[in-house]
Order: C-alpha cells, then structure tokens, then sequence
C-alpha cells in the first residue's frame, strides 16, 4: 500500500513525472507517484537530450551521470547533411546528447527516490474528485482498491492521459502522420558520424546510435500506410529505409519493433482546478526535433518550484503562470516540429527543389541558424514579464561564473531554492544586508563577472534584474517584493512562557 494522503500526487512515471516529483520532494513537500506499469520499461522513444534539459539536470547534480551514457552531437541533422549547427549556444552543452530514454528514465527515478518521493508502480487511477481544498484519486492496485487524498495532483500519464479523460479536458488536433516505424537494430555499415537523416519522395528515414551497437531507426513509407497494430517485421522497415535514404545501412539483428501515429494536439488550457498536465499529457507533436522529452521536463520544472512555494504560503495565483508560461512554448512546439516534418514528407518535385533550396541557405545565414538552434534546444525560450520589469525578466539565466564557494549558477540552484545573485562590486556590508532580508528562503551569491544584480527562480529565470551598482538594493528594495510574493517569510512561532 501506499501513503492516504499527499501534498501532491503525481500521475505518471515517466521524466515528466520523476523529475516533478523529486523537486517537490527535494522541497521538503510530501509527493506520491503513481505509475500504471508494474515495471520500468527496457525501451525508449526518445533519444536525445536538448541543452536546456542538460541544464535542468546540472542544477540538480545531475547532468555528469548522464553524460556518461551517451554521445553529444553538435548538429542537429534536419536532412542529409543540412542541420542546425548547436555548437555557438551560449551553454555549457552546446550540444544534443544521444542517450536512450531508459537512462534518463533511471537517473530520474533515482533522483525522485533519493529526495524522499513515494514511487508506487501497478497503480492504476481509475477515478478523480475535486473539492475546495483537494483531490481525491481512487486507484486499482494488485492489492485492490484505495483512495488517496492530494492537496493537488498532476498528470504527467502521457499521450492517452487518463487524468485528462477524468478532468473533461479536450485534447483537440489532428493526426499527421501515420503509421510512422520505429526499429532498434545492428548496422554493419552505418551513416559515417553515426546520425542520418534522409527523405525521398515517399518517406523519410532517421538513424541514430542507441548504444551497445544498436541504431534507432525511425522511417516512414508513404506506400505503407498499415494499421498502428499491424504486423511490423525488418523487412518493411528495410524496405522503408532503402526508399527514403537510398541504403538499408547493413541492417542486420532487428532487437525491437513497433508503428505509432505521429499526432498534434494540445489542451486548451494545462489546468483545470487543482488539476495540472504536463507533459504529453498536456501536449503531442510530431518527432522531428526532438524535443517531446525535453518539453515534459521543462514542463516539470516550471511546475514544481510552483506548487511548492504555494503549498508553503505563497499566493494561489501563482499557479495561474504555469499555463501562462508553458502552453505557448508547447504551441512553439508544435509549430517547429510540424513544420520540420512536413518539410521532410513533401511529395511533389517542385516542394522537393524549394525544400532544397532552403536547406541550403538557412544555415549560412549567421541570425537564422541560431535562432533555429536556441529555438530546438530550448535554450532561447523565455516568459512573459510584466509592465516595466527590467529586460531580462522571463529570461533563462545561464550559468554565471561566481565567487566561491558556489562557483556557478548551476551549483548554487542545486539547493532548489531562489538565488539572488549580487553584482561584482557589492560590498561585504551589502552581502549581509541581502543575506538579513533574503533569510532561509535565497541563496545569496556573489559574480565572479560584470552584470546586474539578478534574483533567480527556482527553475532558472530571472525574476527581477537591477543595475550593476548595487547601492539602495542591498535590503531588497527591488527584489525583496518580488520574493516575498513568490516566496513568503514562515511566520516566526511565539515565544512559549
């Protein structure tokens, strides 16, 4: 069995979910996961880890562990040898890191548990009540029935989301593509740099190495259109690949098998109540890109620093900005990937001829390319500020070079709490002033370089910006209103006696 009663419970152990549920953990806030399956599954969709997800991961202690079980690419392949050159990003990943889902999976599910999250696998949500001060989910397990009270619960149960079903929530799109395969095999003569991305006039084919000499193939064959539960065997996807690139790449051993429908849908809105969606719950597209993965966990990060500081005396209204930040960027999404897959299965000669055309210019052109780049890996995306709020509000912060002992940025948002962040010349007398009206609830760090005094979200945003003179800052007459809205002082108990 598992705990009755939760501050949040989380449906859905996926990345989305795993991570989610371990910031809130990490928090100090009670979280239980439920997950349908009664085991981790051995396979992956995704394969490929964006900067801006690498950069979640470090802020956590994370990203080395992961690093060490893939391989970082500096090109995005988009078709043939056109890609978006990743190298320039203004980040310590200026890369993609190929790595099978399963190892982010585990990384996640260790993180969650080492910060104190309740995992329940087998558990099946079967219903959801909502009332004024929390919800009710009933749910099956090998044990039978038991409800579990949450002050909020989450949906991060993927595309056929059952939390969305019970909710009433609509999941309106329309499918782009069918029966789309997807294969893990040995190549004996795979593409040179390990990565090819090909089409041709009836299909496109992608391989990536998966490791331990394994390739993920992903192909689609317009004269090929079975059933998502149609027999699938290496011959059809042989024949796909040789259609769309040219060459089979000497596919040998075929491990895995297995067709989907390639969809674009979004929820209207990523919250209903004390309901929140995240992930592929809450938004699919196609896989051009990349990006499915990489959006869940950027989802969950935007979400948990959220829910926590409302469970801890924050204004409720603060949950409003989840679905205020996030759904455009899952609309972004949508438009990218869609666009990139259609540009791969255009048919007609004279789409084929423009679609070259454009491959070859876009690259070269210095603004494009990079704003395809920021765009893709998710290192450009940023959120709405308010009416005079300094330039920098809403924008990701990268990693800050700072005074020991922190050292960066990243180190110092591993705490999982808010980091003000001084300027080079704040004295040591202004150091302590921020440090008195910060309190427990902000780590407060010094820059090693020139530029403004920042206050940091839990997340990795910037939440109010001052000038590089720090003078008339130090107490917080900039930033202190802004943590204290987001981030509100615990009432000091009364003294006993």
């Amino acid at each position: 069995m598992f705990p009755a009663d939760s501050d949040v419970v989380v449906v859905g152990g996926g990345p989305t979910g795993l991570l989610l549920a371990g910031d809130l953990a990490r928090a100090g806030r009670s979280v239980t996961v439920l997950e349908r399956h009664p085991a981790a599954s051995p396979l992956s969709r995704a394969f490929g880890v964006h900067a801006r997800t690498l950069e979640l991961l470090d802020q956590r202690g994370l990203a080395d562990e992961l690093l060490a079980t893939g391989r970082p690419v500096a090109t995005l392949r988009l078709l043939g040898r056109a890609g978006v050159d990743l190298s320039r990003l203004p980040t310590a990943f200026p890369y993609v890191l190929i790595t099978p889902q399963h190892h982010v999976d585990a990384l996640l599910g260790r993180y969650a548990a080492a910060q104190g999250a309740t995992v329940v696998r087998g558990a099946e949500v079967t219903g959801l009540d909502q009332g004024p001060d929390g919800v009710t989910l009933r749910v099956r397990t090998g044990d039978g029935e038991q409800a579990v009270t949450a002050r909020y619960a989450v949906g991060a149960d993927g595309a056929h989301s059952t939390v969305r079903g019970l909710v009433g929530l609509p999941f309106p799109g329309a499918v782009v593509l069918r029966s789309i395969m997807l294969a893990d095999a040995e190549l004996a003569d795979p593409p040179a740099d390990g990565i090819a991305v090909d089409a041709g006039p009836d299909g496109f084919a992608f391989v990536a190495p998966y490791g331990d000499g394994r390739f993920r193939l992903i192909t689609w064959d317009r004269r090929n259109q079975a059933a998502p539960d149609a027999p699938l065997t290496g011959e059809d996807v042989r024949r796909s690949l040789v259609r769309a690139a040219g060459t089979d790449f000497g596919l040998g051993r075929v491990t895995w098998v297995s067709r989907f429908s390639s969809d674009e849908r979004q929820v209207p809105c990523y919250r209903a109540g004390r309901v929140f969606l995240a992930g592929d719950a809450a938004h699919v597209h196609t896989p051009a890109g990349g990006q499915g993965m990489n959006t869940g966990i950027q989802d969950a990060a935007n979400l948990a620093w959220k829910l926590a500081a409302v469970l801890g005396g924050a204004a409720p209204d603060l949950l409003d900005g989840y679905d205020a930040e996030r759904h455009p960027v899952g609309r972004t999404v949508l438009r990218t990937s869609g666009t990139t897959m259609r540009m791969m299965t255009v048919h007609a000669r004279p789409l084929r001829a423009l679609r070259a055309a454009a491959l070859a210019v876009v690259p070269r052109v210095r603004p494009l390319a990079d704003r395809a780049a920021g765009t893709f890996s998710g290192v450009s995306i940023g959120y709405p500020r308010g009416a005079g709020d300094h330039r920098l509000v809403g924008t990701r912060v990268g990693d800050l070079p700072l005074r020991a002992p922190a050292g960066r940025l990243a180190v110092a948002l591993r705490t999982g709490r808010w980091v003000l962040v001084l300027p080079a010349g704040a004295s040591l007398a202004e150091r302590a002033a921020a440090s008195a009206a910060a309190g427990e609830r902000a780590e407060v760090v010094q820059r090693a370089d020139a530029g403004p005094g920042l206050l940091v979200r839990p997340d990795g945003y910037a939440a109010w910006a001052g000038g590089a003179a720090w003078a008339g800052d130090a107490t917080g007459a900039g930033w202190q209103p802004v943590l204290d809205r987001w981030s509100p002082r615990r009432p000091v108990p009364a003294a006993v006696g």
